[in-house]
């Protein structure tokens, strides 16, 4: 009975994080169709410091959108590990790229379609071998979890390299090299999903009857995932405005996710009774959908054009379009006389004078 209930818990948390990805998606393209309703009529856009987005439907549509697609994240991790529900986060990005290049008439180049289906092939492998049940399932487990050494030598590797990342590296490469920000952001972004994780055990016994807010734990996650967030907010916005976005995005999500997949690892033990084909299948799939957000970003404003092939490949494709040409033309556009004809009457025409 328990097996049945917690694979019936799995789908709830897969379902959730499908339905996340979905509303953050849309999410970004009501804000955008918003903002350019705006800029139309000639209202001061948000960069120069206007507020004219407060008074649009369309922008707090997709506010509302994006606060139910967090919300269903959050719940997510109350029903599905971890290792599953952080990688799927990446549909959010395909589901924005997909819905941008319709409504909103940005171009999706080859990269980023190939890159959209490297990632739902990614994503599907994640979920076929992903871990199907759940090693904590209530507040206590959850202190027995956090008592471990170690998860606490993995925590205090996180705080001791955060510390030298803000205090040593930041002042003096931050501002030249991309991955000194991105690391904090990711590091401490692994605490904040185990407090995430921690929380929603306590909604869901909340939910159950059980006197949750009695217990001094629930609010030691809840200040810890305040102080987590804000960091990953601080050092991600100094990320994006030193660096290009399609540069941070792809970084982020791969130490991100990493961060909380080895965070899982050692916290929940979620690996712990997976067989080897699940392990590998997880991993691949995982590296799927790095390689599908790397396309989608990386070669994102990068025209794709006949003259970006290979020297032979263009060989073959003017050989092929003069044969097609040569095909398709009528007798109307054909000369009356060939080559060798128009010489022979030149010379005699030169013979005769």
């Amino acid at each position: 009975m328990e097996g049945v209930s917690g694979r019936y818990d799995f789908y709830i948390g897969l379902g959730l994080a499908l339905s996340s990805s979905i509303f953050i998606g849309g999410s970004f393209i009501l804000k955008k169709k918003g903002l350019l309703r705006l800029a139309s009529r000639g209202s001061i856009r948000a960069g120069q410091g206007g507020h004219a987005y407060l008074r649009e439907w369309l922008w707090w549509a997709g506010l509302l959108s994006m606060g139910v697609g967090e919300a269903a994240n959050f719940a997510a991790y109350a029903f599905a590990p971890a290792t599953l529900v952080t990688p799927l986060g990446a549909l959010s990005v395909l589901v924005s790229a997909v819905l941008s290049s319709y409504f909103l008439n940005e171009h999706l180049n080859v990269h980023g379609k190939i890159g959209c289906i490297l990632s739902i092939l990614g994503s599907t492998v994640m979920v076929i071998h992903a871990p199907q049940g759940e090693e904590v399932s209530s507040l206590e487990s959850m202190a027995e979890k956090l008592k471990d050494p170690g998860f606490i030598a993995f925590a205090a590797c996180v705080l001791v390299s955060s510390m030298l990342l803000i205090f040593v590296a930041g002042p003096r490469y931050g501002r030249s090299n991309v991955l000194v920000y991105v690391l904090i952001c990711s590091a401490i972004g692994s605490l904040s999903v185990s407090c995430v994780k921690g929380l929603g055990i306590s909604l869901k016994e909340l939910f159950a009857g059980k006197p949750v807010l009695k217990e001094p734990l629930g609010w030691i996650l809840l200040i810890c995932l305040v102080i987590c967030v804000s960091i990953q907010i601080n050092y991600l916005n100094k990320a994006l405005d030193i660096f290009n976005t399609s540069v941070v995005t792809p970084i982020y999500y791969v130490l991100f996710t990493t961060a909380v997949m080895t965070c899982s690892a050692i916290l929940f033990k979620e690996w712990q009774h997976m067989v080897l084909h699940n392990i590998i299948g997880t991993v691949s799939g995982f590296l799927t959908i790095v390689s599908g957000i790397f396309l989608l970003h990386a070669f994102r404003d990068i025209p794709f054009a006949p003259d970006l092939l290979p020297l032979f490949l263009q060989q073959g494709r003017t050989d092929l379009s003069w044969r097609s040409a040569g095909k398709d033309q009528s007798c109307l556009h054909q000369p009356l006389l060939g080559p060798e004809d128009v010489l022979e009457g030149s010379q005699s025409v030169e013979e005769e004078e």
